[in-house]
């Protein structure tokens, strides 16, 4: 599948690995010619009123790729290098993930060209707020949801759903999810990424004969998904011995106390091997290391959480790990791929392992349009049901057919986006031989 634009690098890299899927798929040319081009692509001037009183002007984008199966819903992500290219490829990933958990949506994603970090969090909310005023024509509870992503959170996503409340002039809780649960969010999303992370974890790694005691773990990113992912894990038993983010690392091969390294960060933003009790924290023995060696730990399992293209064909060769779970959208590129798999290893997915958070967002979803909030226990038992049984799914056709896991979550997705765009009709239902 060639996409037009040969500038497009990340979405025409993204693609690649849909070429590898259709040889597998009985769908339609006009499907596939669909699944070529966003629906819409959508680039803004964001004018921000600073703290100094200077006007300065932010640039912000929404990509809705494909709504055929329902609504676009994905991320709005705050970055340096959020880029229109970076947006269209993070919707074409959000498409077929949706897809492959079965969920009534279709794929879309935003972000804005900004370091949060430079910002007072007062700037923060007028940028958001700002976002929303420039967007507003192109989202809807029915047209397209938006979702935290990197460097947004809850609170963001509070201030752009009260901003579209008032350009609506009426209260429109669906059109935002992983919302504060005061403003409508859901119990369970703010750790939903990593959650279902875990389950597709706990469901495959049985397959190879692994226990959690003998397993070892080198987490790349420790921001929401990663450092909550490393907790579970470390909670279950696994050794979780190295961590990272976008500073460095640390690396202890007898096992980090995740918990500690956790409340160390949060205090004083730095990264160290402690062990905390009340509030005294003691460093325990550790390697500084970078995030290249971090990649490169003879682990078991490998989870990069951090940003797209951490394992490209320059490092492929290092990774030592048997196991890789992409909690990242597409940390590892279409040629380390090639590289993984002549290796043996298992690649695990971004579109089946981090589908977790899009999951509990269409709860979150389901709940703000019933009115009827459930409980963290239901929420979990939903999203362990749905990750198991499409991780299962995955599983199944990498079997039957041979091919990557990759490879098999974009088939088992096709299959459910090709019927849908089919049932609009057909060069077959339109030209009769």
């Amino acid at each position: 599948m060639q996409h037009q634009d040969d500038t497009a690098s990340l979405l025409s890299d993204a693609s690649k690995r849909l070429d590898r899927a259709l040889k597998y798929v009985n769908i339609s040319e006009d499907a596939i010619a669909r699944l070529q081009h966003p629906k819409t692509s959508l680039s803004v001037s964001i004018p921000v009123r600073m703290d100094d009183g200077r006007l300065k002007v932010f640039s912000g984008y929404r990509v809705r790729y494909e709504d055929t199966r329902g609504a676009g819903k994905g991320g709005v992500r705050y970055h340096p290098h959020v880029s229109l290219d970076e947006v269209q490829s993070l919707a074409f990933w959000m498409t077929f993930k949706c897809a492959l958990l079965d969920l009534p949506f279709g794929g879309a994603k935003g972000g804005i060209t900004v370091n949060p970090k430079e910002l007072s969090k007062a700037e923060l909310e007028r940028l958001s707020r700002g976002y929303i005023d420039a967007i507003a024509d192109a989202i809807g509870i029915d047209v397209d949801i938006l979702a935290p992503d990197v460097y947004t959170n809850a609170t963001v996503m509070g201030w752009m759903m009260d901003q579209y409340s008032i350009i609506q002039r009426k209260l429109c809780r669906g059109v935002v999810t992983g919302k504060p649960l005061e403003l409508g969010g859901s119990k369970g999303r703010d750790t939903a990424t990593a959650t279902g992370a875990f389950i597709v974890i706990q469901t495959m790694l049985p397959k190879f004969k692994l226990t959690p005691s003998e397993t070892t773990v080198a987490v790349q990113g420790f921001g929401n998904a990663g450092s909550a992912i490393a907790a579970l894990l470390a909670q279950a038993g696994y050794k979780v011995v190295a961590v990272s983010d976008s500073q460095g690392g640390i690396y202890a091969p007898q096992g980090l106390d995740i918990a500690s390294v956790k409340e160390h960060k949060d205090q004083s933003r730095e990264m160290k091997a402690v062990y905390c009790q009340d509030t005294v924290c003691s460093i325990v023995e550790h390697q500084t290391i970078t995030n290249q060696e971090l990649l490169a730990l003879d682990v078991d399992i490998l989870i990069p959480a951090a940003l797209e293209n951490q394992i490209t064909k320059d490092n492929g060769a290092n990774v030592k790990a048997k196991y890789i779970f992409e909690v990242a959208n597409g940390p590892v590129s279409s040629d380390a791929d090639e590289i993984l798999n002549s290796k043996g290893v298992y690649i695990f997915p971004d579109i089946l392992v981090n589908a977790g958070g899009v999951t509990v967002s269409y709860f979150e979803w389901v709940q703000n349009r019933s009115g009827w909030y459930w409980t963290l226990e239901e929420v979990n038992q939903r999203l362990k049901m749905k990750m198991r049984q499409e991780a299962e799914e995955t599983w199944n056709i990498s079997q039957e057919f041979s091919i990557s896991l990759r490879t098999a979550a974009y088939v088992h997705a096709l299959n459910r986006l090709g019927t849908a765009l089919d049932a609009k009709g057909t060069r077959n239902y339109f030209v009769k031989s």
